[in-house]
């Protein structure tokens, strides 16, 4: 029975384009390729992967060995012959084939939940407003390669707008601001168009770096940057807070060279990434000024929407609300709003296929 059936669809791709009515088997599938998390939305099932982008391979047998979680924690500590590596830089590919690996790694996990001959999925790939023409193709090839049937491209803004579940088609405007791991992708949205958009390659990875940095420079430390990741989520803020948090931060003394661990509070990390975070307010500040008038009114009504891991960070809505005189609110669940637009895009195609990006 089973040969039969294979038959049939070998049959049916020799005749060349696969007819409508066979597109409703293939998996659709959303992708979020950050530079930090990897996400996958399949529809029918939601988010399904939700990983941080590392694979770590053996360099010598060209095997897996770990992807996400696991990758994650061989950063900084494999030997000559294992390479664990991050293949994505600002938000976009840096190590295509690693990159190639890690997502053909992720549909095979999607794979076990649907029939193997059915198995090349159709995909949305969410990618920033700032990626090049050749960086979008390498997106575009490095899915593809990995198994997909189509691969279609969407920028993270819009993609957020969407899975923010905002009226992204109707004449009023949104002010959407996506803050990942290497992206801020800052953009005003209206009739499905974008109005106004600035990307800039200042997010969460340059607040690990600046913490870095201080550790560096004012406490003798050397870092790393999980450590210091760990330390901007437990304690990091961009404001004064009711409730004063203190924490350890472990590394290397720069004089001595021995192991050594320093007390630092939130009034150390804000101190510590204040010069990004002002940054990133200023180019939203910089949005909003190119903001046609008649639009002003929706966005002062409905006000900005933070997405993406770097809503979470204390009192940045508030600052952002302080700078801009507009109503600041994170979206439901900011981590996954990208990747669920872009699934809701392969759902409703015939509605949402006008904002994707021109192969």
């Amino acid at each position: 029975m089973k040969k039969n059936i294979l038959k049939f669809f070998d049959f049916i791709k020799k005749l060349g384009k696969k007819p409508k009515w066979l597109e409703k088997f293939s998996p659709i599938i959303g992708i979020d390729l950050g530079t930090v998390n990897s996400l996958v939305y399949v529809s029918g099932k939601g988010i399904v992967i939700n990983e941080p982008s590392v694979i770590a391979i053996n360099k010598k047998t060209g095997k897996i060995l770990a992807v996400g979680k696991d990758a994650k924690q061989m950063l900084g500590k494999t030997p000559p012959h294992i390479s664990a590596v991050e293949p994505l830089v600002d938000g976009v590919i840096s190590d295509f084939e690693a990159t190639e690996q890690m997502i053909k790694y992720f549909i095979n996990l999607v794979n076990d939940q649907v029939f193997r001959f059915l198995s090349r999925p159709r995909v949305v790939v969410a990618i920033p407003m700032s990626a090049t023409p050749v960086e979008q193709k390498s997106a575009q090839d490095a899915v593809k390669s990995a198994g997909a049937s189509e691969v279609y491209l969407v920028y993270e803004p819009v993609a957020a707008t969407i899975g923010a579940r905002l009226p992204i088609k109707k004449a009023s405007g949104q002010f959407v601001v996506d803050i990942g791991g290497g992206t801020t992708e800052i953009a005003v949205i209206s009739l499905g168009g974008v109005i106004a958009q600035k990307s800039i390659r200042i997010a969460g990875n340059r607040l690990n770096k600046d913490i870095i940095q201080f550790a560096r420079e004012k406490l003798n430390l050397l870092v790393g940057e999980q450590s210091a990741e760990k330390i901007k989520i437990s304690l990091g803020s961009t404001i004064k807070l009711d409730e004063h948090l203190e924490g350890f931060l472990r590394g290397r003394d720069l004089i001595d060279g021995l192991p050594r661990e320093v007390l630092v509070s939130d009034d150390h990390i804000r101190k510590a990434i204040e010069r990004s975070v002002t940054t990133i307010i200023a180019t939203i500040r910089m949005v909003l000024e190119e903001v046609p008038p008649e639009l002003l009114p929706d966005i002062m009504k409905q006000g900005i929407v933070l997405t993406g891991g770097g809503a979470l960070l204390r009192g940045l809505d508030k600052s952002i609300g302080e700078a801009t005189q507009v109503n600041v609110k994170i979206a439901e669940d900011p981590l996954t709003a990208v990747v669920r637009g872009a699934g809701l895009i392969l759902e409703n195609f015939d509605q949402y296929k006008d904002l994707l990006i021109e192969p």
